[in-house]
């Protein structure tokens, strides 16, 4: 009998990731997503793919979707995703300069070595713009 040693266990490496938002109306989002300067690639029926940079957000239609109210979430100001950027100073500008962008939180320094200001998008969900202050 062959003396056979197992092999080592292959480690997958994670490589991205991509955060969903489900929304009711994917037409609309798309339009006020591309306001903030994304391109959207829109694959009937009821899935866009917004990009700008390095940056992809996926939106998945569902008919009369409306994101649910969590009080916790609200009083916390819970955050959907957070995006890094190297100028964030001129993205707050940016975003400023646009009536349909609803600034949530300014521009502020954080103990952790950020200064981030959060966006609400028209459906609610949270997005916090982000670059290290080191």
């Amino acid at each position: 009998m062959a003396n056979s040693k197992a092999q080592p266990a292959r480690v997958a490496r994670l490589c991205d990731s991509t955060v969903v938002f489900l929304v009711g109306n994917i037409e609309e989002t798309m339009r006020w997503y591309e306001g903030l300067g994304f391109t959207a690639a829109y694959y009937p029926p009821g899935f866009c793919i917004l990009s700008r940079d390095a940056i992809s957000i996926f939106l998945q239609q569902q008919d009369d979707y409306v994101k649910p109210d969590d009080p916790g979430a609200r009083e916390r100001e819970a955050w959907n995703v957070y995006i890094e950027t190297d100028d964030v100073e001129a993205l707050f500008t940016e975003f400023s300069q646009r009536p349909e962008v609803n600034i949530v939180r300014e521009l502020c320094p954080q103990e952790y070595g950020q200064i981030e200001f959060d966006v609400m998008d028209l459906n609610g969900y949270r997005l916090v713009f982000a670059q290290p202050t080191t």
